[in-house]
């Protein structure tokens, strides 16, 4: 079992502990997965301040919902710059900048390829792409059909932006961030098995996280969560089967199909769960040895596993690592 520590706990964690402190629970289902807090001394008003925070998130960034300000932005007219909202312009940034730091194998506007695979919101599918309409979507998407500029955006071919590898974690942290702004500085929050972690529990430990494993392996990474947030990208929940052939929801953008390298799970420790999530995404694409040089070229924390129980840790995350 691997267990990985925080560098450095701050003292003011521990200058604000109270040991008899209790710790609230909240929760509940959103974002088509389940969340929850677990707070210490909870202000009066969070829970209802979390769940504002979750639809905010959804209001703006979701492709299931019509009335997303994404999906606005899916229907603008090709060639029209786009006003975003502040949250959504921050993502599509940051997960933009991983998509180059990756070599493409993270990429924002590759709805078309999503709903193709029976991914997005036109529903599952029970058989698998031709190969005609693989292309014919991988040359629907992109983001060289996408120009940015600060708050705004515009689309010049009819690309779809998807942000489910990366929306969930700055979920998770606008969720942390409500808790800090409400006076709550110690908590744990989590949306879909992706956490971030604020101060120290009243017992004056971190907050720990077990990974969960994929089927058929072993646990073997524990994380102290102190002012860090995780996230794992998963090959074995989503998938298309046909022919005893199972195609996972990890579709490479620049191929167009779903990944076949073996890895089964991606997990990456950051500062903030919006770079691990986009990270855990990129990292699962681009697979073993390819991964390991990528995210050691940008100090990302990260651990790979593949099916057949080989494990890939990078150094940032072996610094970690008692």
């Amino acid at each position: 079992m691997h267990v990985a520590l925080p560098a450095l706990v701050a003292p003011e964690a521990f200058a604000r502990r109270d040991a008899a402190a209790r710790i609230a629970r909240f929760g509940g289902e959103a974002m088509g997965t389940s969340w929850s807090a677990l707070v210490v001394a909870p202000p009066p008003g969070l829970e209802a301040e979390l769940w504002r925070t979750i639809d905010a998130v959804i209001a703006s960034m979701s492709q299931w919902r019509p009335d997303s300000a994404l999906s606005a932005f899916n229907r603008a007219p090709i060639g029209e710059w786009w006003a975003l909202p502040a949250d959504l312009a921050e993502v599509l940034a940051t997960a933009v900048a991983i998509g180059g730091a990756s070599d493409g194998a993270f990429d924002p506007a590759c709805g078309a390829l999503a709903d193709l695979w029976g991914f997005g919101p036109p529903g599952p599918r029970t058989s698998v792409p031709s190969p005609r309409e693989v292309t014919d979507a991988l040359a629907r998407s992109g983001t060289r059909h996408l120009e940015l500029d600060a708050r705004r955006a515009r689309r010049h071919a009819r690309i779809a932006l998807d942000l489910s590898g990366i929306a969930k974690g700055h979920a998770v942290d606008r969720l942390a961030a409500t808790c800090r702004a409400a006076g709550a500085q110690d908590f744990l929050v989590e949306i879909g098995g992706e956490y971030a972690g604020g101060g120290i529990r009243p017992d004056g430990q971190p907050w720990w996280v077990a990974v969960e494993a994929p089927p058929g392996l072993a646990a073997n990474l524990r994380i102290g969560l102190h002012d860090l947030a995780v996230a794992t990208s998963g090959d074995y929940r989503r998938f298309v089967a046909q022919d005893g052939h199972r195609f996972g929801h990890s579709i490479d953008p620049r191929t167009g199909w779903p990944i076949d390298n073996g890895i089964v799970s991606a997990t990456v420790v950051a500062a903030d769960c919006m770079s691990a999530d986009g990270w855990a995404t990129a990292l699962t694409v681009l697979g073993g040895d390819a991964a390991m040089a990528t995210a050691e070229r940008n100090g990302v924390a990260a651990q790979l596993r593949a099916g057949d129980g080989r494990e890939w840790i990078t150094p940032a995350l072996a610094a970690m690592l008692s």
